[in-house]
């Protein structure tokens, strides 16, 4: 869904898409009113289906909309329109965390420890506003050009939370992030924030983050079942209290994790006044079991009973021994006793586990047995599956996963197939963009726009679909509907006297299709375009068939030549004796207009020609022999050579 240029709530006027993320679009838009830019969230459409979460999600919004801190970003508005569900807030210019860890590496400590503070801070107020982040990690910080970190997405992930994060595979965030608690798919609270806060240090101090894996199931039970490598042993210049803030927070014991972003914060400030300090209180569970006990009034404690305790100084009067025993037994018995004593409290107060069943593939009735059987409570939603049979269980959330266990009385989402609800594509071709949304969703399916220009169908109408129609498709399946933008108009450039390449490139990245001829021009460099068929600035429709005329001068060769001289004097007779004249006749030779002379008759051959000219062209050479008394041609021919390749010629 494509909203630039759209007004929202007659108010924001949608410039440009800037962000994508997995539950929503972010935009920048102007304020047509206080005409200042502001960032849009829109709401992805699978969300604005349950009415559940989009009630959930309104009031979340609007208690983050309370919210005020310099380093919260704050949100303006919150509304829907057209099935459209927005957040309106403040435009940040900056980088998000994220983006300057994968630029720098290991961010400088004092950094590190200044930014979780700022974190910190922000957490304070909306904890106390009683709004849980639920999904702190570095993709929604954002640091400013000034420093000042800006903490976003408030509201928004409590309310996707109440009604989607509960198990591995369909846990809306980022598992790396994740706190034990989160992954189990158990109550998350502000404790499980600042859990998150502290894997986002140990990501700025160390450049990774403490768990990972290649899915997001072992990543989440390696959150619940391993302790993370200190992260002084990755980065040996961290301070030792700052290794300990992030131990501490990280802890996978709700108990002995911070309690508090204002107790985090008293050792995130303290941090930075005596980092090597060991000033971080780490709490124990081992055995310390805080009671209530009734305090013992004052008279009861003078109360004395004269005759008990007379029998009691009488029979350890008479057995000394038996006092010291007594008393060693008491010491032993009191601390077992009060041990004993708050485990069974405890337990009492405590559910059990119970080993999550598989659900998927159950009727529903089996569905309902099972949950009953296993002390679960069971919320059911219905919804058409094409690929499992009607009246069973399509999903369940939390997700089966062997040896996961949740607790005693959990409720359980699944989904039953309503089976398979097939449409039948309508005919689209020929309608507009208007009337094709109408049809494509009285048929409860999808419509997916593509343009395409046409010089045959007018814009804004429908040239073809993909199916047909009269095709069946699963209600909720896509149509490609392919629509005319009209004939696009290009306007014709000058590329006279550009190369044959570039003319060719230009022409064609304009829209025209390129037709090239050769000619001849010894005037102009090879290679070069001559002429263009159409003017330049001539406005034609895309796709118009455009000549060039490029530059074709053909390549000038030699070749040698080799003259035949005993098959010249063997084709000439000498005349009679008495007719001779005393001197031998004389034998030349013209070669390309070059005559050469004194040649030996005799001789085998003769070999000092080269001819010169284009690769197929016919060159003449001829032959003359002259009396050498009176000058008389008494012989004379020629013969033609081609050029490109050597040759012997032959007189005969």
């Amino acid at each position: 869904m494509n909203l630039e240029g759209r007004l929202i709530g007659n108010r924001y006027e949608i410039l440009e898409k800037i962000g994508n993320g997995g539950m929503a679009t972010v935009y920048k838009a102007q304020d047509t009113i206080l005409k200042r830019f502001v960032a849009v969230k829109i709401l992805r459409e699978e969300f604005t289906t349950d009415d559940e979460f989009i009630r959930r999600f309104n009031t979340e919004a609007q208690s983050a909309a309370s919210l005020t801190h310099p380093n919260i970003v704050s949100i303006y508005d919150v509304g829907t329109e057209d099935n459209i569900y927005y957040i309106v807030m403040e435009l940040i210019q900056g980088k998000t965390l994220k983006e300057i860890i994968d630029e720098d590496g290991v961010l400088p400590w004092k950094w590190s420890l200044d930014i979780a503070t700022q974190i910190a801070s922000a957490l304070e107020v909306a904890h106390k506003n009683d709004i849980v982040h639920r999904d702190i990690k570095p993709h929604n910080i954002i640091i400013t050009e000034d420093g000042v970190a800006k903490v976003t997405d408030f509201g928004i992930a409590k309310a996707v939370s109440n009604s989607t994060i509960t198990a591995f595979g369909t846990t809306i965030g980022s598992v790396h992030y994740f706190s034990p608690e989160h992954a189990r798919g158990g109550y998350t609270d502000a404790k499980s924030d600042l859990y998150s806060l502290g894997v986002v240090m140990y990501e700025m101090l160390t450049g990774r983050v403490p768990f990972d894996a290649d899915t997001p199931v072992s990543i989440a039970l390696k959150h619940m079942q391993e302790k993370p490598i200190e992260p002084i042993k990755l980065n040996p210049s961290i301070p030792y209290s700052v290794n300990k803030i992030i131990m501490k927070a990280m802890e996978k014991d709700l108990n002995l994790r911070y309690q508090s972003a204002t107790e985090m914060l008293k050792d995130l400030n303290m941090a930075l006044k005596n980092p090597d300090g060991d000033f971080v209180k780490t709490a124990s569970n081992e055995m310390a079991y805080t009671q209530r006990i009734d305090t013992i009034p004052e008279e009861a404690l003078n109360r004395e009973d004269n005759g008990k305790e007379k029998k009691k100084k009488g029979f350890f009067a008479k057995h000394p021994a038996a006092k010291i025993v007594l008393i060693i037994l008491l010491i032993i018995a009191i601390p077992l006793i009060g041990f004993f004593g708050a485990q069974a409290i405890l337990n009492a107060g405590r559910t059990s586990d119970i080993a999550l069943p598989n659900f998927v593939e159950m009727t529903r009735e089996e569905a309902e047995a099972k949950a009953e059987e296993s002390k679960l409570k069971l919320e059911i939603e219905e919804a058409y599956n094409s690929d499992v049979e009607e009246g069973k269980i399509a999903s369940q959330d939390p997700a089966y996963m062997e040896g996961y266990t949740v607790k005693e009385g959990s409720t359980i989402k699944v989904v039953v197939s309503k089976g398979e609800n097939i449409k039948e594509v309508p005919k689209v071709t020929g309608l507009t963009k208007d009337e094709v949304t109408q049809e494509i969703e009285k048929a409860e399916l999808k419509a997916e726009f593509i343009e395409e220009a046409s010089s045959k169908v007018e814009a804004g109408i429908v040239i073809r679909q993909e199916p047909e129609d009269g095709e069946k498709l699963n209600a909720g399946e896509t149509v490609k509907v392919y629509v005319s933008t009209g004939t696009k108009q290009i306007t014709m450039e000058h590329v006279i006297g550009k190369t044959e390449s570039d003319a060719k490139k230009t022409l064609t990245d304009l829209g025209f299709e390129v037709n090239v001829v050769y000619e001849e021009d010894t005037s102009k460099d090879d290679g070069v375009v001559l002429k263009q068929s159409l003017d330049v600035g001539k406005t034609v429709d895309e796709g118009t068939k455009v000549t060039i005329t490029v530059n074709q001068v053909a390549e000038t060769k030699k070749v040698g030549v080799t003259i035949n001289v005993l098959k010249i004097t063997g084709g000439y007779t000498e005349p009679a004796e008495e007719e001779t004249s005393t001197e031998s006749p004389t034998v030349s030779i013209t070669v390309n207009g070059e005559t050469r002379t004194g040649i030996d008759k005799n001789a085998d051959a003769y070999t000092g020609i080269t001819l010169s000219g284009k690769e197929g062209q016919n060159l003449t050479v001829s032959l003359t022999i002259k009396d050498s008394g009176t000058g008389d041609v008494i012989y004379s021919t020629s013969k033609d050579v081609k050029v490109g390749t050597d040759t012997t010629v032959t007189f005969e």
